[in-house]
């Protein structure tokens, strides 16, 4: 009986383990609907955004294109509004004026906002611009006066300042699938994004901002969280392949090393057959 309850504790702490790792509040493994794949988001859709074969095609190789796509349902983010998400997203089709580093514009934002049902600016307001009460990162393609024609930044309430940016040397707006990972620790104050070419998460993020109040931003704890994107003379298509967010700070794709199992197993207690608590180990980035 001894020997059997502790291959139960084991098997339960092993699952406590690793769902704290993979699990996700919603998923939406394509988008051949609004309807997430799992969890019960629901996206509305706003502007030139539509749902294209399996992907959330946020603008058309079109000009003068403005498009986002946001949960129907508020999220709740708890005191603190922690989170963490990761997507996949393809620009493709680039054509019209360039910046130098070849056609297309202008980029793709993902967006924690307080209202679900409106898309920004066209151009270089890339589906964000006038987003009040709203955190931004923008996936930017055209120089329009900042730091490049093709860099990561962090914006606020629908202006493009770029209170943070960094440049990235391969084009976005090059064909190919990127893959992002944003997490924001409310505890902290902290936002950090990665990107990569590559699905595996770097360990390292690419940017950090510091002393971010996302509560204090957005004047309360629920929002509606989704992506914008826009054109303007140069164009392509901005599509998002997949998408994953949890409503708390929970990197996604962390490979750290778990607890051992043995250690582990201290954290579940058993009474009678029945398991009572089992201690889950916060992942961090």
């Amino acid at each position: 009986m001894i020997a059997h309850t502790l291959r139960c504790c084991i098997l339960v702490a092993a699952f406590c383990l690793t769902s704290s790792v993979l699990r996700a509040d919603f998923i939406y493994s394509n988008f051949s609907s609004v309807n997430s794949t799992s969890g019960s988001q629901v996206l509305q859709l706003n502007g030139n955004a539509a749902l294209v074969g399996n992907v959330l095609r946020l603008t058309a190789s079109a000009p003068y294109q403005s498009g986002s796509a946001f949960t129907t349902n508020a999220i709740s983010l708890g005191s603190n509004a922690s989170f963490s998400t990761y997507f996949q997203f393809n620009l493709s089709s680039s054509a019209g004026i360039s910046d130098g580093d070849g056609p297309g514009a202008d980029g793709i934002v993902f967006v924690v906002q307080t209202v679900s049902n409106t898309a920004g600016g066209a151009g270089g307001g890339i589906g964000y611009q006038g987003l009040t009460k709203s955190l931004g990162v923008e996936f930017d393609t055209y120089n329009n006066g900042e730091i490049s024609g093709n860099h990561v930044g962090v914006d606020e309430n629908g202006g493009l300042q770029d209170f943070a940016a960094i440049n990235e040397p391969t084009r976005f707006n090059n064909g190919q699938t990127w893959n992002a990972w944003i997490d924001y620790d409310g505890v902290a104050d902290q936002l950090q994004v990665r990107w990569s070419l590559s699905t595996t998460r770097p360990v390292l993020p690419m940017l950090t901002l510091n002393s971010v109040d996302l509560p204090a931003l957005l004047g309360q704890n629920n929002a509606f969280v989704g992506f914008t994107a826009g054109t303007g003379s140069g164009y392509n298509n901005q599509d998002i392949l997949d998408w994953q967010f949890n409503q708390s700070f929970q990197p996604i794709g962390d490979t750290q090393v778990p607890e051992p199992v043995s250690i582990a197993i201290f954290g579940c207690v058993a009474i009678s057959g029945a398991f009572f608590g089992c201690r889950r180990r916060k992942a961090v980035a």
